[in-house]
């Protein structure tokens, strides 16, 4: 799994690839804590690029949701059998806001 940061405008984008299982999500949780850190106003995880989802990663998108401040909006761009329907099966579509590409989180932090 790797991960890299970028910024576009307000928004702070967290893009994740590979497998994200047992033995990557620390890196991930280590990757989005940083992340956090600069206290962006709006987050984006985009998983379009993983191609595994384990229960450890889900594990580590609640708890960037729960140490996020208050100010910050978290948006995960998840797509597909690798992400998308493991999120929305485990239910937390409904405690992301849920975007199928980049562009339109991007789009959808702009407006918000």
């Amino acid at each position: 799994m790797t991960t890299s940061v970028s910024v576009h405008d307000e928004a702070t984008v967290l893009t994740v690839a590979g497998e994200v299982d047992l033995a990557t999500a620390p890196a991930l949780e280590n990757a989005i804590d940083a992340t956090l850190g600069g206290k962006p106003a709006v987050f984006i995880i985009d998983l379009s690029k993983v191609t595994f989802l384990a229960s450890a990663g889900m594990a580590a998108l609640v708890a960037a949701h729960q140490r996020a401040d208050t100010t910050t909006r978290i948006y995960v761009v998840a797509h597909g059998p690798a992400t998308g329907r493991q999120l929305t099966v485990t239910g937390l579509d409904k405690v992301f806001s849920m975007y199928t590409t980049l562009e339109d989180a991007l789009t959808a932090a702009r407006q918000n």
